[in-house]
């Protein structure tokens, strides 16, 4: 899917749960930790935010990542082709795909991740209760929770508490790819 496609897809998204939920871009800069001005250029279609500013934004209106990229409503049974995959460059050689997710009964979204040797992605606090689960598909996965690394090799597993902040770091040589599954208690922060 192209970018400006994306872009608009977000602006729209970010605009009609903002208003469904009746909050005003300052309400929604105060629960999500974004600059009003941000959220401006966002609703706008003027940028395209970063997975990390993306991810709050999502929180703050209870939502998913996926939602907030959603072209169309979702139907019954949703197929991703490969050319509608949502990409989000990280650093040079890195990336973060985000296949495919959904909002009932929980959130849930399913990610493939590729970080480069030598690099990372800090990831904020979910909200309260959120879950990660991921696999290492190649290379080594160092994991960085409350301070404390856990070393993840090929074909390992883990699972973790995400509502703290916490990185995937690439120490190795070799590049690293994992695929990640994030899940998330429905409770929405709608006050």
């Amino acid at each position: 899917m192209d970018p400006e496609t994306i872009t608009a897809a977000i602006a729209n998204n970010v605009r009609a749960q903002r208003a469904h939920r009746q909050m005003t871009l300052d309400e929604l800069a105060a629960r999500s930790g974004v600059s009003r001005g941000m959220l401006v250029q966002v609703e706008q279609g003027r940028t395209n935010p970063s997975i990390n500013t993306l991810t709050r934004i999502a929180d703050a209106l209870g939502v998913t990542v996926a939602r907030m990229v959603e072209v169309s409503d979702t139907p019954v049974v949703r197929v991703v082709n490969a050319a509608d995959v949502v990409t989000f460059p990280h650093g040079e050689a890195s990336s973060a795909r985000l296949l495919v997710g959904t909002e009932a009964p929980a959130i849930l979204e399913l990610w493939d991740w590729r970080l480069a040797p030598g690099e990372h992605h800090d990831g904020d606090a979910h909200p309260p209760g959120t879950r990660e689960m991921l696999t290492v598909l190649e290379g080594e996965l160092t994991l960085t929770v409350y301070g404390r690394s856990h070393v993840i090799g090929a074909d390992g597993a883990v699972v973790f508490s995400a509502d703290r902040p916490h990185r995937y770091a690439n120490g190795g040589r070799d590049p690293l790819r994992f695929v990640m599954v994030v899940t998330e208690p429905r409770g929405t922060p709608d006050h």
